[in-house]
């Protein structure tokens, strides 16, 4: 199969995007697409046409064509097979098939096009690949960057602090005639965790210059500055419509995936406060086996009272996946390898004060499909009047409780809404975003299993790829911090511990 070009035009002709993956002008693809609508009209229409040197392989998108260029002699069907998956290509990217939408998203079409051929020739991909590989995500990037947002936060809060300390202690000192202190003496050692791996920093603090006078304080009057109350009335009604046509509002500045993994803080939090989180990312095939999954899982220390700084914490593993471990650079890694005991390599000194330390991280990626934790199977069954679609999951890790569970599954557009029938839990169709969620509250070991049965118009492939997400308070790897002692006296501390399994991605492709 020789692909000369694909294109998006106008029934006129006009080319509104279009890639060619061979060489040729511009002023030659042009003259093919003008021909086009005109061979067209001289008879029957098919979905492709024939000139004495091209083939024009064509399906309608509304007032617009897909077109594919190709050569004579290529194999028709596999043009045809071809040309349908640029048409499924299109929607991923534009809302609504109109030339301004597709010229908006010319260049999200172009990469997406350069995924399925290259140099004329078909690659073999599927959609799925198509839309991980024009994204470029990267998991690490992620990690990176948000440990750095929280970094440079912790790190200015600090800095007001310290500063705030200053301009106190020199008001202080200039009120009994003393010398005021010098900025000497502030830097303090602390531990600040970048990307996966933690290590140890030293944070200088540098103070803002006190102000020579006061600033004047405010009146508790009434203020006559502008109101924003009647512009909050409209925005919240607004919000109210939108939840109303079904769309999910999320807070700014959260992506909607952030605010479905939070789980609520614990209730009471000890000067000695850890937490064990952990993420998964999986991807399944469609007819079983698992590509790849990988569990990376971090224990975090935060302490806040000084008293408590000098600590070695007991770890209890009970690992039997075959995880792979790795301590802080400045955590004693002899102690925890003999011992399974985390203190720091110098006894003498503490833990930092209000400071996210990571200490302990682990990581597990397998290809053995026994471990995983919540296993999808789905069915799509064509029929005469479209599809009958059969779901189920299981429970694989009964030792996990999974809360807020969503199972989503991609639906055709325009085709009306699914017709349910045998339903473990709830649904929601959502039909802006041609979504079926498929809700559960809770599995566990005594609602391991469970079903959907939905009838809808489409093709087998139309229900792929299936995405879940869920919460958990319950760690997939058996880690756990069993008890906090002092490093003098082996004396017990009271800690609070805080648990979160979440997904950071889970395909059925």
């Amino acid at each position: 199969m020789v692909l000369l070009a694909a294109a998006v035009c106008t029934k006129a002709g006009k080319a509104i995007v279009s890639r060619q993956f061979v060489e040729m002008t511009r002023t030659r693809i042009e003259g093919l697409l003008a021909a086009f609508p005109k061979l067209m009209n001289t008879g029957k229409q098919h979905t492709f046409v024939e000139t004495d040197s091209v083939r024009y392989v064509y399906q309608p998108l509304e007032k617009l064509y897909m077109v594919l260029i190709t050569t004579k002699n290529s194999n028709i069907l596999e043009d045809l097979e071809t040309l349908r998956l640029f048409s499924r290509v299109i929607p991923e990217y534009c809302r609504v098939l109109e030339e301004s939408e597709i010229s908006e998203h010319c260049f999200d079409l172009i990469f997406a096009f350069d995924e399925i051929v290259a140099l004329g020739y078909r690659e073999n991909v599927n959609l799925a690949q198509i839309r991980t590989f024009t994204e470029m995500d990267s998991h690490e990037e992620k990690v990176f960057r948000a440990v750095r947002e929280t970094q440079e936060r912790e790190a200015k809060a600090e800095m007001r602090r310290k500063a705030k300390e200053l301009q106190q202690a020199r008001r202080d000192a200039e009120r009994s005639g003393k010398k005021a202190p010098g900025f000497g003496g502030f830097g303090s050692g602390g531990m600040s965790s970048v990307s996966s791996g933690s290590i140890i920093t030293d944070n200088i603090v540098e103070p803002e210059k006190p102000k020579m006078t006061p600033a004047p304080l405010r009146s508790s009057g009434p203020s006559r500055a502008l109101k924003l109350g009647a512009k909050g009335k409209e925005v919240d009604n607004f919000v109210d419509q939108l939840k109303s046509e079904g769309e999910t509002i999320m807070p700014t500045g959260k992506r909607g995936s952030d605010v479905s993994k939070a789980l609520p803080p614990p209730i009471n939090v000890e000067s000695v406060h850890l937490r064990v989180e952990e993420k998964i990312s999986l991807s399944c095939g469609r007819d079983g086996g698992l590509q790849n999954m990988e569990v990376i899982g971090m224990v975090t220390l935060r302490v806040s009272d000084d008293k408590n700084g000098r600590i070695r914490l007991l770890v209890s593993n009970n690992d039997t996946k075959g995880l792979q471990l790795q301590t802080h650079p400045n955590v004693d890694k002899k102690l925890f390898t003999s011992d399974s005991v985390i203190g720091l390599k110098n006894p003498e000194k503490s833990f930092p004060l209000n400071n996210d330390v990571g200490v302990l991280k682990w990581r597990l990626q397998t290809t053995d499909e026994a471990l995983i934790p919540l296993t999808i199977n789905c069915w799509p069954s064509e029929s005469g009047s479209g599809c009958d679609v059969n779901i189920e999951y299981e429970l694989q890790e009964e030792s996990l409780e999974l809360n807020d569970v969503v199972i989503s599954i991609p639906v055709p557009s325009g085709v009306g809404a699914p017709v349910i029938g045998d339903l473990d839990g709830e649904y929601k169709h959502d039909s802006r975003r041609n979504v079926l969620e498929w809700c559960l509250p809770v599995i566990d070991a005594n609602n391991k299993t469970g079903s959907l049965e939905f009838s809808m118009a489409g093709q087998p492939n139309d229900f792929f790829p299936i995405s879940v997400t869920f919460v958990s308070k319950r760690s997939y790897c058996d880690i756990q911090v069993t008890k906090v002692s002092q490093v003098d006296g082996d004396g017990a501390v009271r800690f609070s511990t805080e648990t979160s399994f979440v997904v950071d991605k889970y395909i059925i492709e």
